[in-house]
């Protein structure tokens, strides 16, 4: 299927439009996620739907015609998207990922005309990681000979790029060795994607490979990328923080989901002593520990943002630090009560929830997926070890 931009596009102003939209488009999607996941419906209508809200240009600078939105009211969106349907607070991410590389590292050209693609409807995707090696190296070749410059290689894990109109591939230079974000058009002659994503979760995010077979780009596509990671830049936070937020958001709607059900169709345990399963006091500790775990997490995605939106106004190494820390307390906390929120669903609601009717099991598949991204040990690490010993975090943006 073609992508196809949106006749009318609505550019959002404000972030309690922004708040508005994302509210709107939830209760939308949440109408039949079930369905689609059960049957592996990829959401191309939806995705459409999405563009026309206006979500996708929320963070586009206020002096580019974007409403420019906090780190704080982002998190918030994705989050309430998520919790509708985890795959549509993944789709999108690297596409917000992308406008803040471009935010950090493009020249004002560069800016002004992805900028405005994005508020006429244009989506990004991503081809950043690569498999097949032990190793962390990026083999995709930015390649600039005499008669043009070149992509040639392989990604997958390219989340949102079956919906995107460009899709940022991460590149090396063989002149240089360093690596370029290279903005390519998703239908440019070379360019073969493959739906072949299997993964248990996070089925229908369109995650699957991209193939560039000597495709030719243009320089203005493209934006350099490791120098955004040899001063202190907020590129790898502002990363991290849209993948906790999406944690939680999957947390939130697997608890959302256990209430109704244990109401309506549970049965209290024989000792319990009670006459329903809402009166049995080891189910309500039990839930009660997954709500506190929740709030928890939420409040900490709060802060986070807080600190990232601090140091995008005045980024530093102290600031950065300070952010990305933030973040990696936020996202290890929303790891853990993500996974246990869709664990307990079942725990609690009992041997019927299991049942494929009722579709619930996507939480726990879907969590437990996306949150293996980045290992939280190494979160952890990071956090013991700036607090004990008062070591800055690393600048490789997967913290």
């Amino acid at each position: 299927m073609t992508t196809q931009i949106s006749p009318s596009v609505h550019i959002i102003q404000s972030e309690a439009q922004a708040l508005q939209a994302a509210e709107q488009f939830a209760q939308l999607i949440a109408q039949n996620a079930l369905e689609r996941d059960r049957d592996r419906i990829l959401p191309y209508q939806e995705v459409e739907q999405f563009s026309q809200s206006g979500l996708w240009g929320i963070t586009v600078p206020k002096e580019y015609g974007g409403a420019g939105v906090s780190t704080e009211v982002l998190t918030r969106a994705v989050l309430r998207i998520a919790q509708a349907d985890g795959n549509f607070g993944h789709i999108p991410q690297n596409h917000y990922y992308s406008l803040e590389v471009l935010r950090v590292g493009g020249t004002h050209e560069q800016k002004a005309f992805f900028y405005d693609q994005v508020l006429h409807g244009k989506r990004f995707g991503n081809a950043l990681a690569e498999i097949g090696k032990k190793d962390f190296v990026r083999r995709t070749q930015l390649l600039k000979e005499s008669d043009g410059w070149f992509v040639d290689g392989q990604k997958f894990y390219c989340t949102g790029s079956l919906f995107a109109h460009w899709i940022p591939t991460l590149t090396t230079s063989p002149d240089d060795g360093r690596l370029y974000l290279v903005f390519v058009p998703r239908g440019a002659a070379g360019v073969s994607l493959t739906d072949d994503w299997d993964g248990f979760g996070q089925r229908l995010t369109g995650s699957g490979s991209v193939e560039f077979k000597r495709v030719r780009v243009e320089p203005q596509w493209v934006v350099p990328f490791t120098d955004s990671f040899e001063r202190p830049t907020t590129i790898g936070p502002y990363a991290q923080i849209i993948h906790a937020a999406l944690d939680l958001g999957i947390g939130r709607g697997a608890f959302e989901a256990t209430l109704p059900f244990i109401r309506e169709h549970s049965r209290p345990w024989i000792a319990a002593g009670v006459d329903t399963a809402a009166q049995d006091p080891l189910l309500l500790q039990e839930l009660g520990n997954v709500h506190v775990r929740l709030r928890a997490a939420e409040a900490l995605l709060a802060r986070a943002a807080r600190f990232v939106d601090a140091a995008q106004r005045s980024p530093d190494e102290d600031s950065v630090a300070q952010a990305s820390i933030a973040v990696a307390q936020a996202k290890a906390l929303a790891t853990s009560a993500s996974v246990l929120a869709g664990s307990k669903l079942f725990e609690l609601s009992g041997t019927s929830a299991t049942q494929v009717q009722h579709g619930l099991d996507r939480y726990w598949r879907n969590a437990r997926v996306h949150t293996l991204h980045d290992p939280v040990r190494w979160k952890y690490h990071a956090i013991g070890n700036y607090a004990l010993n008062g070591v800055r975090p690393p600048r490789h943006g997967a913290l």
